[in-house]
């Protein structure tokens, strides 16, 4: 019976560590999320690790940029549900390292969040950060994507896609905005208006109607 306890046992780990290799290579940015020091990132602070020597400018930036995007998601949401780590890249090789494509910045399964050179901004980081903050209240239930993506915008304020003031809409909402995240990707991809248009419909459609904030 000891024998083959340890022979079952020896088969669990050989298959968890097959598990791990695969995950690694087929998903580097899930891995990195979870283990951000397996791929040479350091812990700047609680949560947040970026790519190690960056000199004291730089790691203040990066600071200062998480600092302001807590707030911008603090300050819409009421407070915090979440707490994400944050991968913070300034090189290119670094984001693709861990996993990263072209964009900006993106969450990782709603509970991380990565950003790129481009991303080391307030805008992006509490754009992706509203993310993770609303799936956290929504505890599994399922909104179009077109809802996260415009909640996200207005989370952010980002001016590419909000008028200053007032009404706020810089474009009216298309007949039937993209539901899955299939969908919007492949809308976002011809034409990134649909995140103006995404952001005009959560805005007009009011609070009280906005599923996790209720």
């Amino acid at each position: 019976m000891t024998r083959r306890l340890r022979i079952a046992g020896g088969v669990i780990a050989l298959l968890l560590a097959a598990a791990v290799a695969v995950t690694a290579i087929a998903f580097p940015s899930v891995a990195a999320t979870t283990c951000p020091g397996c791929y040479g990132l350091e812990r700047l602070q609680p949560g947040v690790y970026a790519e190690p020597g960056l000199p004291p400018d730089r790691r203040r930036h990066v600071a200062e940029v998480v600092a302001q995007a807590d707030q911008r998601v603090r300050d819409f949401f009421g407070g915090r549900e979440s707490a994400p780590d944050i991968l913070v890249c300034l090189s290119d090789d670094c984001y693709r390292r861990i996993g990263g494509g072209r964009e900006r910045g993106i969450a990782v399964l709603n509970r991380s969040v990565m950003l790129s050179p481009r991303g080391v901004d307030p805008v992006i980081a509490s754009h992706e950060l509203a993310h993770v903050e609303l799936h956290a209240r929504l505890g599994g239930q399922e909104v179009p994507q077109w809802f996260d993506e415009g909640l996200a915008v207005l989370v952010s304020g980002d001016p590419r896609y909000l008028a200053p003031a007032g009404d706020r809409c810089l474009a009216e909402p298309r007949a039937s905005l993209p539901v899955t995240l299939d969908e919007w990707l492949r809308a976002a991809s011809k034409d990134s208006r649909v995140y103006a248009e995404a952001a005009c419909q959560v805005s007009r459609s009011g609070r009280d109607n906005w599923p996790g904030l209720r």
